[in-house]
């Protein structure tokens, strides 16, 4: 009876030290944790701080997704013996300069994929190579010079094409002045009443250069592991609304490991030029029309989306 009232005090005894051990345990990690959130706190200061100096700030981040398959006798499925895939990428970089009395802001945008399904029973399909699909490039470059905290006089040149197929065909050049408000962080908004946009294209009976308001908004921002780019660019003309245009652009990222981590990137667009040049040079048989006219023509929004792997650095 003794030994069992022993062996009872002994195990009542290793739970309590097991117990109060634990206890112990945890407010040291609470202890370390504290003094580990003070630390990050600081830093981020520090690092606010210093991007808040003057001087340039570069950087670049984007999305990569991509996919290949090959089937050999897979009866189930229409075509059994072929070989798909497709690639896609975008990036977003750019380079600023922040000075006290002026600034110079410089962007690239460009998204860009490929496709290819090579049905090896069909020796009359296309090759095996792969096929532009997407096909999106834009530079920028704004000049500021300070007038107030938040309002400056800026001058802005921007450069759009396609560059994998029909290179600057066409081709915008926006060249124009006027102002750009900076209402709060990370927020840029252009205003340039006086802005020329100059169009390069081989059909100029379709496209054609007009005089406008050039007017461009971006925010980028960064939260934690989710960063976010959207750029609303747009060009209203002057001499008729068939000649005005727009392009909205999103780019969203969540960080898993170091740079790398999952991101979705979508856009908008808006060009009644380009939408009548399609249906004019479309084949008869696929639904084009040559006597198409601005006044007839279907300007459906275009649109692409892009899902996959991100990187930053």
């Amino acid at each position: 009876m003794k030994k069992l009232l022993f062996f009872a005090l002994l195990c009542l005894s290793v739970a309590s030290l097991s117990a109060q051990t634990k206890e112990e345990l945890q407010a040291q990690k609470a202890e370390k944790q504290a003094i580990a959130d003070a630390a990050k706190a600081e830093a981020d200061a520090l690092q606010a701080k210093i991007d808040a100096l003057p001087g340039w700030k570069k950087g670049a981040f984007g999305t990569i997704g991509g996919s290949l398959s090959n089937f050999n006798n897979w009866y189930a499925q229409d075509k059994p013996n072929n070989a798909s895939g497709n690639i896609g990428f975008t990036v977003n970089a750019f380079a600023n300069l922040i000075q006290e009395k002026f600034f110079w802001r410089n962007s690239l945008a460009t998204n860009l994929s490929w496709v290819k399904l090579d049905d090896k029973d069909n020796n009359t399909d296309a090759d095996d190579s792969f096929e532009p699909t997407t096909d999106v490039f834009n530079i920028s470059s704004l000049y500021g010079r300070n007038i107030t905290k938040t309002l400056a006089a800026s001058g802005l040149m921007e450069y759009r094409t396609t560059i994998l197929n029909n290179f600057n065909d066409p081709g915008y050049l926006d060249v124009g002045i006027g102002g750009t408000w900076t209402p709060i962080e990370n927020l840029i908004v252009v205003v340039h009443p006086l802005n020329y946009n100059f169009v390069f294209a081989e059909n100029d009976a379709v496209f054609e250069s007009s005089l406008g308001a050039k007017i461009v908004a971006d925010y980028t921002r960064q939260i934690g592991a989710i960063a976010f780019k959207t750029n609303l660019s747009s060009f209203q003309s002057y001499k008729s609304s068939d000649l005005s245009n727009f392009t909205w652009t999103n780019s969203f990222s969540y960080t898993l490991w170091k740079m790398i981590g999952v991101g979705f990137d979508f856009g908008l667009r808006s060009n009644k030029q380009e939408a009548l040049n399609y249906i004019q040079t479309l084949d008869v048989a696929q639904g084009g029309n040559p006597a198409e006219t601005f006044d007839s023509v279907d300007n459906k929004l275009q649109s692409f989306y892009t899902f996959g792997l991100s990187y930053k650095f």
